[in-house]
């Protein structure tokens, strides 16, 4: 199977969990932690240029299980979180992996951070290096074992 292939039904596999999960998935924890996983994958790299942002925020905006939430206090959070990446990747990485860290109390939503990160990443069809490297962080955050994700 391609490696297109594989990352698009990995993401769709992600997203199938997710929704399976959805009303459980309401606390302002996993908010927060979802969030600043998106913006994670956004700034793998180092930098978010407005097109990439505008997507990760559409992506964020049409997902079903994150739709529990005001759009609106969903963007604000994102931007937020891009905001302190974008001003400094390395310290910025610290403060908002300990945002994504606050979901560890429920396994649950840990994984379900960890599978958003990887629905976000995939979205392009491209779940590059960068983006994988900040996703395995996150797991170790929320001591998940990156194996479980494929990662």
């Amino acid at each position: 199977m391609a490696l297109w292939d594989r990352v698009k039904e990995s993401a769709s596999t992600m997203q199938t969990q997710l929704m399976a999960k959805k009303n459980d998935l309401k606390s302002g924890a996993f908010r927060d932690a979802s969030m600043a996983m998106c913006a994670l994958v956004a700034a793998a790299d180092g930098t978010v240029d407005p097109a990439e942002r505008q997507r990760v925020a559409q992506l964020i905006g049409t997902n079903e299980v994150l739709q529990n939430f005001p759009a609106d206090d969903l963007r604000s959070r994102f931007d937020a979180y891009v905001d302190k990446l974008t001003a400094d990747f390395a310290f910025g990485k610290v403060s908002v992996l300990q945002e994504v860290a606050k979901a560890k109390k429920k396994p649950a939503e840990a994984r379900a951070v960890i599978q958003i990160g990887i629905v976000i990443g995939g979205a392009d069809g491209d779940f590059d290096k960068d983006e994988q490297a900040v996703v395995r962080e996150a797991c170790f955050a929320l001591d998940l074992p990156p194996h479980e994700f494929d990662l």
